[in-house]
């Protein structure tokens, strides 16, 4: 039997117009418009095993980057990586998930193996 995964996880933008999809085993975020046509593909060196994936209220795609330990900020259109807002320097270790809150204005990162989740303050 086959098993072919390419959704790994998916984040629909504030507007509904765009949604963007981790594809875990070839290293890439897909961006496709509300009728299916595939919009970006980002297959960046540095795009290491994405894992986890939040659009926050802004339109910002936050990516964790599961195999080089870092939370990343794609552009809005899917195209190139912008920052890496938080790396293995700052005690990301696995990132598993990431969300923004814009309530308390910060990253909250979840990790896994070790239970711990990061909350990083955005100023």
């Amino acid at each position: 039997m086959l098993l072919c995964i390419a959704v790994w996880k998916c984040a629909v933008s504030p507007t509904g117009d765009r949604l963007n999809i981790i594809n875990y085993y070839q290293n890439s975020l897909l961006t496709i418009a509300r009728d299916g046509t595939l919009l970006a593909t980002l297959t960046d060196p540095e795009l290491e095993y994405p894992y986890g994936l939040h659009v926050t209220p802004a339109g910002q795609v936050l990516v964790c980057e599961y195999g080089s330990q870092t939370v990343a900020q794609v552009d809005r259109e899917g195209t190139r990586k912008l920052a890496s807002l938080a790396t293995g320097d700052d005690g990301v270790w696995l990132p598993h998930s990431v969300f923004y809150s814009s309530i308390t204005s910060s990253i909250i990162v979840g990790q896994d193996n070790n239970n711990n989740i990061l909350v990083f303050r955005v100023e």
